[in-house]
């Protein structure tokens, strides 16, 4: 039995179509999906283990299960610019799309400059893919200077005015991420928060209310304050 054929085996004998109509209604859609469950995928490539050229593999097959598997199977060095745009092009779900971003996405070499591409991208899941994976990288990279997270938040401001439902609540959870490293850029998250607002329109102003919500409220203050002072 191939590589590939024992990865599909598995994921078979886990999957739930009973599960499929609840998760459709929830957006969670994707054709051939199998139906796992995000703890089944996790054991499934546990099972199988880094392996790369398996990885594409399972991405070829177009299946959103496996697709996911696919993202926490590959290696992030060998993940190339080419590559990250063809898989963000084949995104057709925000499970994949955001399952992928933090595994395979978060710290391939061209994570940051795949970002401020796909910011400026047209197609929904694209441009959804530049916010969640900087809304991951705002909580995992802890090697990125404050200066790197603060010109972002342009980016953010950029595509504030986005309608479309996956994009503009991807925008908010990267602003109410980067607002929640420090204080520093809790400041300046604020500030781009409050430039939202005065802004008028309908997106920008949910963006703006919901992330003003969490980054002013004093369980967040209270966590920045004791980190600055530990």
């Amino acid at each position: 039995m191939t590589e590939l054929a024992e990865a599909m085996r598995l994921l078979q004998a886990q999957a739930r179509p009973v599960e499929l109509a609840g998760m459709a209604r929830l957006r969670i859609a994707g054709a051939g999906r199998l139906g796992l469950s995000v703890p089944a995928m996790r054991t499934i490539a546990r099972q199988l283990g880094r392996d790369h050229p398996l990885a594409l593999a399972l991405w070829g097959t177009g299946i959103a299960d496996a697709r996911i598997v696919a993202g926490y199977i590959a290696d992030p060095a060998r993940m190339n610019g080419r590559t990250m745009d063809a898989w963000a092009r084949g995104f057709d779900a925000w499970d994949v799309c955001d399952q992928v971003c933090g595994s395979a996405f978060l710290t391939a070499p061209a994570a940051w400059a795949k970002v401020q591409a796909w910011s400026m991208r047209e197609p929904e899941f694209v441009r959804r893919a530049a916010f969640a994976l900087l809304a991951t990288l705002a909580v995992h990279d802890r090697t990125s200077p404050d200066a790197r997270f603060a010109a972002a938040l342009h980016w953010i401001e950029a595509a504030a005015d986005d309608e479309r439902n996956f994009v503009r609540k991807a925008v908010n959870w990267a602003l109410r991420n980067i607002g929640k490293r420090n204080l520093a850029l809790n400041a300046q998250a604020i500030a781009a928060a409050r430039r939202l607002r005065a802004r008028g329109t309908k997106s920008a102003r949910w963006i703006s209310a919901d992330a003003l919500r969490e980054l002013t409220g004093l369980p967040v203050q209270a966590r920045l304050q004791r980190a600055a002072t530990a």
